[in-house]
């Protein structure tokens, strides 16, 4: 009887662990994804960064055009980045988050958090939200 109840909580455990979410270093192909998008913004090529976007996102902002108006004044450390560096990667589910942090052109450090989902293509962006830094030495 004992070996089956060590079974069965054994089963639980890794069940438990299994349907977690898990923390990863970043995801390749999901950075990928990103980089392309940020590489097109450098550029001015919002109809390529927007390809980047989940289609829940193309229809808020309906064109290219739009969706690069709202990176330019709500992200401009997104659309002109000095310096990009990638963080941990969350996977829950089908969805990723992933961390990215970003240096401006003034120097300043901002931490977003990039939600990913899958698309017909590959990783796309379901969202951006800005994050506090993460706490160091605690």
């Amino acid at each position: 009887m004992r070996t089956f109840t060590y079974i069965i909580a054994l089963l639980g455990t890794v069940w438990t662990l299994a349907s977690a979410p898990r923390a990863q270093a970043e995801i390749p192909l999901v950075t990928d994804t990103i980089t392309r998008q940020l590489e097109a913004f450098k550029q001015d090529d919002f109809e390529t960064a927007f390809r980047f976007a989940s289609p829940m996102i193309k229809g808020m902002f309906g064109s290219s055009q739009r969706f690069g108006q709202m990176v330019r004044q709500g992200y401009p450390m997104v659309w002109r980045p000095a310096d990009v560096r990638y963080g941990a990667a969350v996977e829950d589910g089908p969805t990723v988050r992933q961390l990215v942090i970003i240096t401006d052109g003034a120097g300043t450090l901002h931490y977003l958090e990039y939600e990913m989902i899958p698309g017909a293509e590959g990783w796309v962006i379901n969202g951006v939200r800005r994050v506090e830094a993460p706490e160091v030495g605690v």
